[in-house]
């Protein structure tokens, strides 16, 4: 189970790892493992519909049970199938990097991380960089 702490802690180093590499505004939410969020966070100068894709990323990733990247290389391989999938979560899933899973010590997802601001690439970076200093394993 993640807890609050742990969920502030993930977004407050993930958005503060983007500052400190001078990328774009990032913003960030942690979701349990039923895909209910736990915490989000949007600076000001981010656009508002940051939320949304933070949580499509996340709730991807814990739904699917596969990150971000391994959802997009499943959409670039098969996209009838993450089309299916988009239309059987209410499009709610955006498969592209940036979506984290999130493991506890024994392996087992425990929810998910998404953040959205940056390259995809660099918010996949943001979110393991706040997950591991949560104490968790992320799979981008």
């Amino acid at each position: 189970m993640i807890t609050l702490e742990q969920a502030q802690q993930m977004i407050a180093v993930a958005l503060a790892h983007g500052t400190d590499a001078g990328w774009k505004p990032l913003s960030a939410v942690v979701l349990d493992a039923g895909g209910h969020p736990l915490a989000f966070a949007r600076p000001e100068t981010a656009s508002p519909g940051r939320f949304e894709i933070a949580r499509a990323k996340a709730y991807g990733a814990v739904m699917l049970g596969m990150g971000g990247k391994a959802q997009m290389a499943r959409a670039e391989a098969q996209g009838y199938f993450m089309a299916a999938v988009n239309g059987a979560f209410e499009g709610k899933v955006l498969p592209v990097p940036g979506g984290v899973l999130i493991r506890d010590d024994a392996g087992v997802v425990i929810g998910a991380m998404g953040v959205t601001g940056d390259s995809s690439d660099n918010d996949a970076q943001a979110a393991l960089g706040g997950i591991a200093a949560a104490g968790l394993s992320g799979e981008a």
